[in-house]
């Protein structure tokens, strides 16, 4: 798993997560995004918001992570689009941590899966940290929120759960001290298509981008790509 994190909400985890779900489903590769951000819930919604051609799912419709879960269950993510499971209705009875364990034992072993994380160094901003195996960082490039991001890296690295890389999003270019800054590779470059980014082919080919990067790195030997 890939806990797809950033030091400060609005950041661009979901449209990243989405993103590069999408990404992948597009190179044949089973994936599944989970929306980790129990707080603030918008994954589900956003790809509500956003189908492209594909079941228009509801967002109050979708699965939950819970119940993905639930019983012990399998889940078979279909190569042509991602699997989204939404946050829970009521997540105060339930223990973010186990559930996202039995998460990762849930989806096969050779599908993608990427959680949607809480922004900051809460409980809640770790479980999912804990859970995963990599992270991936997402973050603008304002100062502020390359501060946050490096802050986010070192706690990820405390919980055994070391960035892959790091994304750039509303980015036209990257400095080469980002990479220093952040201890990671900057595997992608999102660029600037408000207010709706994942309508627009410049930051699909993006992410598309992206999805080959990791496929070719990380997800070599793991994942199955057509």
């Amino acid at each position: 798993m890939i806990a797809v994190a950033s030091g400060k909400g609005g950041s661009g985890k979901t449209t990243t997560t989405l993103g590069l779900a999408r990404g992948l489903s597009r190179r044949g590769a089973p994936a599944v995004a989970a929306d980790a951000d129990w707080d603030l819930p918008n994954l589900a919604r956003l790809a509500s918001e956003t189908a492209d051609g594909t079941a228009g799912t509801g967002a109050r419709d979708r699965p939950t992570v819970v119940d993905a879960v639930r019983g012990g269950g399998s889940i078979s993510p279909d190569r042509r689009s991602p699997t989204v499971l939404a946050a829970p209705e009521d997540p105060d009875p339930v223990d973010p941590g186990p559930t996202f364990g039995s998460l990762g034992e849930a989806v096969p072993d050779d599908a993608a899966t990427l959680l949607d994380c809480p922004a900051g160094a809460s409980p809640d901003a770790a479980a999912p940290l804990r859970a995963a195996d990599r992270s991936l960082l997402v973050t603008p490039l304002r100062r502020a929120a390359l501060r946050d991001a490096a802050k986010t890296a070192a706690i990820a690295r405390r919980l055994d759960c070391p960035p892959l890389g790091a994304v750039a999003v509303c980015a036209s270019s990257v400095p080469d001290p980002v990479a220093d800054l952040l201890g990671c590779p900057v595997v992608g470059r999102i660029p600037d298509r408000a207010p709706t980014p994942l309508s627009a082919s410049a930051v699909r080919s993006a992410y598309d981008d992206l999805a080959r990067r990791l496929a070719q790195g990380y997800g070599a030997g793991r994942w199955r790509v057509a």
